[in-house]
């Protein structure tokens, strides 16, 4: 017991010292919490202004709507890429290269007004179509090209004509 009564008169002989630092850590205590207090307003009003968003929108139904419009943006992408395959697939059938000669058929005829034309697609099937103009009278023929060849004879111009189509490529 002598310990416990040499404790409580030191205690009781310097209770205002003790008193004045516990007030002292109080204060001190108080002004952590009121600076953290600030901080967490001054973060508040932060967040509510971040998740006020534009014109007064909430945030949130902001990113909403950007990752909906995000999935809009990817079904046209789509239909965009099944489109373009299928005019790719038509465009491969269509005339994709031409080759011109012009020539003289005749001796007795003024100028090169005779003509091949190969029209080719990019399979390099098409036609071959000739006409030979004379003084008289004008023919016109047309071969059909399959890969490339044809299954009638064709003459020195009709392959020239080819041969530039062929040359010519099919992608820009």
């Amino acid at each position: 017991m002598d310990l416990l009564t040499q404790a409580n008169a030191i205690i009781m002989g310097n209770l205002q010292y003790i008193l004045l630092a516990m007030t002292a850590m109080i204060l001190l205590a108080l002004i952590v919490f009121i600076n953290i207090n600030l901080k967490l307003n001054r973060l508040n009003k932060r967040y509510r202004t971040m998740m006020q968003g534009m014109d007064g929108r909430n945030l949130e139904d902001l990113l909403l709507t950007h990752i909906e419009d995000v999935r809009h943006a990817l079904k046209k992408v789509d239909a965009l890429a099944k489109e373009q395959q299928r005019l790719a697939a038509i465009s491969a059938t269509c005339i994709q290269r031409v080759g011109i000669v012009r020539f003289n058929a005749f001796d007795d005829t003024g100028s090169d007004l005779s003509f091949a034309v190969a029209m080719l697609d990019a399979q390099n099937n098409g036609v071959v179509v000739s006409s030979i103009f004379g003084r008289s009278e004008s023919r016109t023929y047309a071969k059909p090209i399959v890969a490339g060849q044809s299954a009638y004879f064709l003459t020195e111009e009709e392959r020239q004509a080819l041969s530039k189509a062929q040359e010519k490529c099919s992608k820009p």
